[in-house]
């Protein structure tokens, strides 16, 4: 089964400097008929103006996954770490006990384009802890190349949480699958191009789009054209 949340219907929120789109619930946009996926809590894309962003702040108990799509995001947490990351360098954080940090625009003169990602731990009260990954174009290329596990398997992030994240850039004609075992979820998440996604049913994907995949255990992603997505394997 395969439910697409179409990029139009996901919450929207503009405050000058910050133009966001949440696929679930989010701060002040609350649907519940989208209040996450499995372990899957926020998926949102964020747009940051030229030297805005966003001040220190707080988390606790989540993993979170950033990716950026374009521009540069300047980070800054509690545990000391700073680091300014572009497209291909991925960053993951474990709110764990309690983390304060801030995501700036490192340009004075471009907007940064990312994706930021809230996924569920296994436990409660984990250290917390930053790591990042570079990944290159290439890498992702034509494949779906992992980028977050709960083993760290293959050069990817760690995560606490029985979840992998991959991602991949596709060209025109070309396709990759993923493969789920019995009883796991997939989540796709399109950050541009057009993708047909076919499982039991077929599926016509562009940027922004969301889908939620259950009772599948091989989807097959088919690039329209140049298409760059995440794609979520959930317990």
């Amino acid at each position: 089964m395969m439910r697409k949340r179409p990029a139009g219907d996901r919450g929207h929120g503009h405050q000058g400097w910050l133009d966001t789109r949440h696929s679930f619930s989010f701060g002040e946009y609350f649907d519940p008929r989208h209040a996450g996926f499995r372990a899957l809590r926020v998926l949102n894309e964020d747009r940051v103006a030229p030297g805005a962003g966003f001040g220190t702040h707080a988390h606790r108990d989540m993993e979170i996954v950033t990716y950026v799509l374009s521009g540069a995001l300047e980070h800054r947490d509690s545990t000391g770490v700073g680091s300014v990351l572009r497209p291909g360098q991925v960053q993951r954080m474990t709110a764990g006990s309690g983390i304060a940090h801030s995501e700036m625009n490192h340009s004075k003169t471009e907007p940064v384009h990312f994706l930021q990602i809230w996924i569920v731990p296994e436990n409660t009260g984990l250290k917390p802890d930053y790591e990042e990954r570079l990944f290159t174009r290439d890498q992702l290329r034509d494949t779906l190349h992992l980028i977050a596990s709960r083993q760290g398997l293959d050069g990817s992030l760690t995560i606490h949480r029985d979840v992998r994240v991959y991602a991949t850039v596709l060209s025109p004609g070309h396709a990759a699958t993923l493969e789920l075992e019995p009883g796991r979820h997939g989540w796709v998440q399109v950050a541009a191009g057009r993708v047909t996604a076919e499982a039991d049913d077929r599926a016509h994907l562009s940027a922004g789009d969301g889908l939620a995949i259950s009772d599948a255990t091989r989807v097959v992603l088919a690039a329209d054209e140049e298409s760059e997505m995440l794609v979520f394997d959930l317990d």
